[in-house]
């Protein structure tokens, strides 16, 4: 039996042994994170926007506003009432704090992300942001635990040590993310307020049986030693520091994380990962109540807006906005079309957010096309993977070498331009500079899609249907410079919409396509 068999099978583990009320269970084996670059002192906080946030109640594109309004005419927020961004793009009303921060700078924008053949169950799809997987590849380990596994394969034997006293990551709640889970070791640590953080009993340290068992609980001793060293690095630091920011708003769930999250790294906590939630985003009903301004998504949008903005605030005053860079996440957005109870239902891609004074303050990508005539099932089409949002975060955030990342995530990466001030220096070129033409559109038994290329490169390019998933592959090696014209015969294509994406290098274009 290995030690994740033993932990996950145990009975040991139905003990009582809680720490802030939490089983020991979901904190075995916390640790450090400085193996993402030693020198390092950047901070990475994520957003889980669990159950699916709706990108297009968020992030409105103004261009497409009557359109939108044909297809969501019970939820549509009204045109006067959103907050411009752009000549094409608005926040929803209750961003303001958002918005604010976006013409301090402090905010960019990510258009359309996603994933190939999206799952659209929240299990399966959470699991696949956690992991970093492909839709159809199952993955035991998360996108951070494995870099983590890279470089410390003998964890946790001789951790906590004077080189990484701290965890390596957080997550604020009361279980560990999996999006740090090694290969047999989680690198997070679960904790809720570190005020009440407190030790567990570690029992006597006599003789155990030379066998199986007596091995694995010698591993237990080990990880109830670990988890009292790391609890008293988080105490310490916790009383180090004290929040600045008169903004946290006590009602708000998220605020109050994210507030945590300040006063530990402000108390010098070396924690590279933080892990905070925001759920709710499951909208299938009452999306909006009474006015469409107003009801549940308007009201988490506002306690994410302000509980950012009271971070970013406490940030400034305590002289940390340059260390700290903080990600929205979620595993979907919703349908192009409202449902009849004034919600909206499981989609494909949405927008992601990015804040802290090192973002690159723009927004990245397309508006997405809304047609009219938008089947029932059809959600917003990915434009940008996360996980090559993921890569360029480890590779410009903290340093990792490029050539590990397609190893670490997948072999399409594409580096984007989204933080202005990077450990690595870079050029991050993100507007396709070819000429694309699909004729003819609407097509019936072939189209022809055309471009150029001023050099040679790899050349990758696919159709999707309407929910996401990849029908043909047209293209994935490298093109000579010159002029391409690829002609697909589509005789076994049901009628309906189609969306073409063609990636080229670090640029890619989306595209819409029908069939009669």
């Amino acid at each position: 039996m290995n030690r994740r068999q033993f932990l996950q099978s145990s009975s040991a583990l139905s003990l009582p042994i809680l720490l802030n009320g939490i089983p020991l269970s979901v904190l075995i084996q916390p640790q450090a994170f400085r193996s993402i670059e030693d020198d390092n002192d950047k901070v990475l906080v994520l957003i889980q926007l669990q159950g699916g946030n709706d990108g297009l109640n968020t992030l409105i594109p103004l261009d497409q506003y009557d359109n939108l309004a044909n297809v969501r005419s019970n939820i549509i927020i009204p045109e006067s009432k959103i907050l411009p961004l752009s000549e094409t793009l608005g926040f929803h009303p209750s961003m303001s704090a958002l918005k604010n921060l976006y013409s301090e700078g402090k905010i960019g924008l990510l258009q359309s992300v996603g994933y190939p053949n999206q799952n659209r169950s929240h299990f399966r799809s959470t699991d696949i942001w956690n992991t970093g997987s492909a839709a159809d590849e199952f993955l035991t380990t998360g996108w951070v635990g494995r870099y983590f596994d890279t470089k410390h394969s003998n964890y946790p034997d001789g951790y906590p040590n004077n080189d990484y006293p701290d965890p390596f990551a957080l997550s604020i709640g009361y279980l560990v993310s999996e999006t740090c889970q090694g290969y047999a070791t989680n690198y997070s640590l679960a904790m809720t307020d570190p005020a009440q953080l407190g030790t567990l009993p570690e029992g006597a340290l006599g003789s155990t049986p030379n066998n199986p068992y007596g091995e694995e609980l010698t591993f237990l001793r080990q990880a109830i030693q670990q988890t009292n060293a790391y609890s008293e690095t988080i105490i310490n630091a916790a009383n180090n520091a004290t929040n600045l920011s008169s903004k946290y708003e006590d009602n708000n769930n998220l605020a109050q994380q994210l507030k945590v999250v300040a006063q530990l790294v402000a108390g010098g906590l070396q924690t590279k990962v933080y892990v905070v939630s925001l759920g709710g985003f499951d909208t299938h009903a009452n999306q909006i109540q009474g006015e469409t301004t107003e009801g549940d998504h308007a009201n988490l949008l506002a306690r994410l807006s302000t509980a950012v903005e009271a971070f970013q605030d406490d940030l400034k005053l305590l002289g940390l906005e340059d260390r700290v860079l903080g990600v929205t996440i979620s595993e979907f957005g919703r349908k192009i079309r409202s449902n009849f109870s004034n919600g909206t239902d499981h989609g494909t891609a949405a927008p992601l957010m990015l804040f802290g004074s090192c973002v690159n303050p723009t927004i990245i990508g397309d508006n997405p096309t809304i047609d009219t005539a938008v089947g029932e099932e059809e959600g917003v089409p990915m434009q940008y993977d996360f996980r090559s949002v993921y890569g360029s975060i480890l590779i410009d955030w903290f340093g990792v070498e490029e050539s590990q990342i397609r190893g670490l995530l997948y072999d399409d990466f594409q580096h984007l331009p989204i933080l202005s001030c990077r450990v690595t220096d870079t050029t991050n070129p993100h507007e396709l500079d070819i000429n694309l033409t699909a004729y003819p559109n609407p097509f019936d038994n072939h189209i022809n899609i055309k471009f150029s290329l001023s050099q040679s490169e790899q050349i990758r390019l696919s159709i999707y249907n309407t929910l996401g998933h990849e029908v043909k592959m047209l293209s994935n090696r490298t093109l000579p410079s010159g002029t391409h014209d690829i002609s697909i015969e589509t005789h076994n294509f049901p009628s309906g919409h189609y969306y073409y994406r063609i990636q080229a290098g670090n640029r890619q274009k989306t595209g819409k396509i029908i069939k009669l």
